[in-house]
């Protein structure tokens, strides 16, 4: 009850900014997210054995715009590069073929990335150092590794989710996959942390329409979370195709697939949802913008920072971020249009204090690799340099 009442007591809340998932974050006394996040059964895979159950017969990542990122890294011998979201490794590979002697931290949340890490590094000796944490933990793991701040020389943040996330059922992210409605990509490194199917089980209608709103940029927010409440009170949610049918069912069945990717392909329905759950679940926003002031701090004057989005919601906040505008209220900051007078934070005249454009216009795939890699379809890079203080 508490909780209800502090979610609809908040000013922000139509705006569906981060004040709820504080609020969801404080709330543990009567939630325990082993009850719909459950440690796998009989004849399942061990949470604990997860990350060695990947194949590795087939490439688990297409990096995207690798063309690019390289070109603007301009990655040289010798140098120490960051990426600070290995996933599947696609881009790390690229950069220790193409430059000798590189030294890569390959840095990732998700303990089967990280695992990933390991055996490339064994395969490259002392060129690439396995990290395993958020983008708010990295200042620490940097300071572990006796890697001083402004010593960087490039930096590759590419957001989002990985294919190999998507791929794999039993991370609850992909809705054409069945599998639990899990949705951490910490995997089980937090316990107690909130599950997508605890979401949707937990929080009232007002606050999952307000969650699909602000993070999935959903028009029938409302519709949907009144379809979830209806339907969990029959059953709990707990599966992905589950909840995709709920959403579904919502809709008259000639709007199924009405919408349209940017490829003009039908889009589920459920889509959004989908997304809007996981950027809530993971904090996406937030760490986003950690990450973006990790970088800040650990790159040396005149070094490269490459990020790659995948929806408007990072890309908004990368641009303001690299533009110098001020996100210390990320609730209230992000989700509005910019105004005239916003306060600036390291505000240059023409741009930030701290960074300078390497390509005035964001960059897109190029449609042969579109066709190639339908996923990247969505993907925009932004390349800057590092200034001087």
């Amino acid at each position: 009850m508490v909780f209800h009442m502090c979610l609809r007591s908040n000013p922000l809340l139509r705006k569906a900014n981060l004040a709820v998932r504080r609020v969801w974050r404080s709330w543990k006394i009567s939630l325990h997210s082993s009850t719909l996040c459950a440690s796998p059964g009989p004849g399942s895979p061990d949470s604990s054995e997860e990350p060695t159950s990947v194949s590795t017969e087939k490439p688990l990542h297409t990096p995207v715009m690798l063309k690019e990122v390289l070109h603007y890294l301009d990655i040289q011998q010798g140098q120490v590069v960051l990426d600070m979201t290995f996933g599947g490794g696609g881009h790390t590979k690229a950069i220790l073929n193409l430059v000798p002697e590189v030294t890569v931290l390959a840095l990732d949340r998700d303990p089967t990335a990280v695992t990933l890490a390991k055996q490339l590094a064994k395969e490259h000796s002392g060129r690439v150092k396995p990290l395993l944490g958020r983008f708010s933990e990295l200042e620490a793991l940097l300071s572990n590794i006796n890697i001083k701040p402004g010593s960087i020389d490039a930096v590759l943040l590419d957001a989002g989710c990985s294919s190999m996330q998507m791929d794999q059922a039993e991370r609850g992210f992909s809705l054409s996959k069945d599998g639990p409605l899990d949705m951490r990509m910490d995997g089980e490194r937090y316990p107690d942390m909130p599950c997508a199917a605890d979401v949707v089980n937990t929080l009232d209608q007002q606050a999952l329409a307000s969650i699909l709103t602000a993070y999935g940029e959903e028009r029938h927010a409302r519709k949907i979370a009144s379809a979830i409440v209806e339907a969990r009170r029959v059953n709990p949610i707990t599966r992905t195709q589950q909840l995709a049918s709920v959403v579904a069912g919502s809709f008259p069945a000639a709007v199924l697939y009405a919408r349209k990717d940017r490829l003009q392909r039908p889009a589920h329905v459920a889509t959004k949802t989908f997304q809007a759950l996981r950027v809530f679940v993971n904090d996406e926003l937030n760490e986003l913008h950690a990450g973006l002031r990790a970088a800040q701090a650990a790159l040396r004057p005149g070094g490269r920072l490459c990020v790659i989005t995948f929806h408007s919601l990072e890309d908004r906040l990368v641009k303001r971020f690299l533009q110098g505008d001020d996100l210390s209220n990320l609730d209230q900051y992000h989700f509005s249009p910019r105004k005239q007078g916003t306060r600036k934070d390291g505000k240059r005249e023409g741009g930030s204090v701290y960074w300078l454009p390497l390509k005035r216009k964001v960059i897109v795939p190029e449609k042969d690799e579109v066709k190639e890699n339908p996923r990247g379809r969505s993907a925009k890079l932004r390349a800057v340099l590092r200034l001087t203080e």
